[in-house]
């Protein structure tokens, strides 16, 4: 039963070890001994060589290059142009191209390119789709020859509006190949919040469908698309994928022409060629939240993401010929990047699904798991303690034998969604816990073959990746929570943010709290025995009572591991001009009411597993809790509107899934909380 509590393992808990021959096979072990080979290094284990890697930043990173044959078209003048944070500069002199990387290998029958999945049509069949290497390789060199003859040069802005496709890969390779900057939407963002992205960069080309399926039901797009066309001046040319609906196209404005996606394969292609464009010239843009502000315009280079993901894939994620790679995503979040990567590696299939993880039921992607064949399968840590409340069981009828591992991101998961994993889905495989973000694109703490996995941690720091906790007065910690720093230069930085250009807002946003290095705003405990860490949820939105500080990702796994509570939402009120508060708001399951009983088991759970101090003043029933498009928590937000700012200044409803939860905290703030 859920509340069990003897069978959950305690924190660093072993559940899982890599064999011998696990070990051997894996792509890592294989990197370590090309290292020895080619450069006489050798290195007692992970944390010997993750060591080296930040060390001599230089020569891991060019070692990068030379074993995954990085093709460059005009060879780089050094390494890094200097340490200096911000102002450091990867490969300068170098050029080269992403979608290059991503289609230069033949592929085999057996591993296709692209395997995509969508929900069930009306009648129970599936909507699936395959697409070789070679295939994908003619659909890019079709769609990148439309985009030169719409006038796209290297540096024009080319967008999607898209749900998670085949087509939506192909588009983006196009752009990547000309050298163009992509940029995406998903579709179930409203207008508003697609011209508030798209309009700060320009686009020339969009892509984009006028329906898409989700949750059982076709959504009609048209009227919000049309209105989205209206909002760019600088849009030329409007590409139409069909959707699965067949909704009466508006007229688009004038100056805009439309072209149908299926037109542009009417002849053959010429052969695709690749524009050779800077190492840092940028491969795409990305969108923070934007729950605070507009959003920033995160921009990030095709070799510095080519590199990185390369390492993070095969090395950490051990990604190899045969594997299937799936991770629910949406286009627009940055996983949707990540699993489009899997690419760069070698008879990799990626594995594309649109439509809600619900549909018809909690078992859908455990079903496309089985079914595809899925080797990795990556989700985020809401799904999978979801799934555990709804009790699921994936093993049933599922024997999942070519699962090997699973990924988990998005924000911490708990001590007991490890225990979830091992008991319900598989006692032999790899659960790789993940943290990095949107700004770098990648997890740079995150797992790796060689090393056990432990209940409640991530199992290591990223290789080349200068991690350290951090206290107030820049000195570092282990075994206690501190700011999540890195100390030198990484790969997927952003290059620059858009229409930041002294780099005023770049600087803000990372280097201003300590200087000369950047600042993720996550707490992070790093041991020191073994390097495992632990990320204790966003540094500003931390818990401080008395004096003892803590992240919100232990507060949320007491709670959210009781009986009857399906979300939480705790708010520390500290900074008003009285006694300081601890608020707590709970999301309960159906047919579960906030009484004095549940109320006391929450207090009682707070103070034996958390603190004494951490028992809330004040604890509310609500609806639902806030959260962004991504499926995070609106801690800070919220925070905000609880101190007295003025909602709309704080946080903005098109970048929120569920902005209808709002209203309850808005007229809370009128009242003592």
């Amino acid at each position: 039963m859920m509340d069990e509590k003897a069978s959950i393992p305690a924190r660093g808990a072993l559940l899982w070890e890599p064999t011998q021959e696990g070990i051997s096979r894996s792509n890592l072990a294989g990197y370590m001994r090309w290292l020895e080979a080619k450069q006489g290094l050798k290195f007692a284990g992970y944390e010997d060589l993750r060591e080296w890697s930040v060390r001599d930043l230089e020569a891991f990173w060019n070692s990068i290059a030379e074993f995954f044959e990085v093709r460059f078209h005009h060879a780089p003048e050094r390494v890094l142009s200097s340490r200096d944070l911000p102002g450091a500069h990867w490969f300068p002199g170098a050029t080269l191209n992403y979608a290059e990387h991503a289609l230069r290998h033949p592929g085999s029958e057996t591993s296709p390119a692209i395997l995509f999945q969508g929900e069930p049509l009306a009648d129970g069949r599936p909507q699936r789709d395959e697409i070789s290497r070679a295939e994908l390789l003619r659909q890019v060199a079709a769609v990148a020859n439309a985009l030169r003859k719409f006038g796209v040069k290297p540096g024009d802005r080319v967008c999607g509006y898209l749900p998670n496709l085949s087509q939506t890969v192909v588009a983006f390779l196009a752009a990547a190949s000309v050298g163009a900057v992509w940029s995406i939407c998903p579709a179930e963002l409203s207008s508003r919040g697609v011209i508030e992205r798209f309009h700060q960069i320009g686009p020339k080309v969009l892509f984009a469908v006028t329906s898409y399926r989700y949750g059982g039901k076709v959504h009609d797009r048209s009227a919000v698309l049309a209105e989205i066309v209206d909002g760019l001046p600088t849009l030329e040319n409007l590409v139409l994928i069909p959707g699965p609906g067949d909704p009466v196209s508006p007229a688009w404005r004038e100056g805009v022409v439309s072209t149908a996606w299926n037109d542009l394969f009417k002849s053959n292609p010429p052969e695709l060629i690749f524009e050779a464009v800077p190492f840092e010239h940028p491969l795409w843009i990305l969108y923070s939240s934007g729950t605070t502000g507009a959003p920033k315009a995160i921009v990030q280079g095709h070799g510095g993401i080519l590199l990185e993901h390369l390492k993070a894939l095969s090395f950490h994620f051990d990604l190899r010929a045969g594997d299937r790679f799936f991770w629910y995503t949406t286009a627009g979040w940055m996983m949707w990047n990540m699993v489009v990567s899997g690419l760069l590696l070698k008879d990799v299939t990626i594995v594309l699904y649109d439509g809600s993880p619900k549909y018809p039921s909690f078992a859908a992607l455990w079903d496309l798991v089985e079914q595809l064949g899925v080797t990795f399968f990556g989700t985020s840590a809401p799904y999978l303690l979801a799934c555990m409340k709804e009790e699921v069981k994936p093993s049933q009828g599922r024997p999942l034998q070519k699962l090997r591992a699973i990924g988990s991101t998005g924000a911490p998961l708990p001590v007991e969604g490890f225990r979830w994993v091992y008991r319900e889905v598989k006692r032999d495989l790899l659960l790789g816990s993940a943290s990095g973000g949107t700004d770098v694109c990648t997890a740079f703490v995150l797992c790796n073959p060689l090393q056990p996995v432990h209940a409640g941690e991530l199992q290591c720091r990223g290789l080349g990746a200068s991690i350290e906790a951090w206290d107030e007065n820049r000195r570092p910690l282990l075994d206690q929570m501190g700011e999540l720093i890195l100390t030198a230069p990484f790969p997927s930085m952003p290059v620059f943010l858009w229409n930041d250009p002294d780099g005023s807002r770049l600087r803000s946003s990372y280097f201003e709290k300590f200087p000369g290095v950047w600042c993720h705003g996550d707490w992070i405990e790093i041991s020191a025995q073994d390097g495992h860490c632990v990320i204790h949820g966003r540094s500003d939105s931390t818990l401080n009572r008395g004096g003892v500080r803590m992240g919100s990702a232990e507060f949320y796994s007491a709670v959210e591991d009781l009986p009857g509570i399906a979300e939480a939402l705790v708010i520390d009120l500290s900074g008003l001009n009285r006694e300081d508060r601890l608020v707590l708001f709970v999301a309960l399951r159906e047919g579960v009411t906030l009484d004095d009983d549940l109320r006391g088991k929450i207090n009682a759970r707070l103070k034996s597993q958390v603190s004494p101090r951490h028992v809330p003043d004040a604890i509310y029933s609500v609806p639902e809790i806030p959260h962004t498009l991504n499926g995070k928590k609106l801690e800070v937000p919220i925070k905000r509107i609880l101190m007295g700012a003025v909602p709309e200044k704080v946080v903005s409803r098109e970048a929120m899934s569920n902005p209808e939860s709002l209203p309850f905290f808005i007229e809370l703030a009128r009242k003592p909380v």
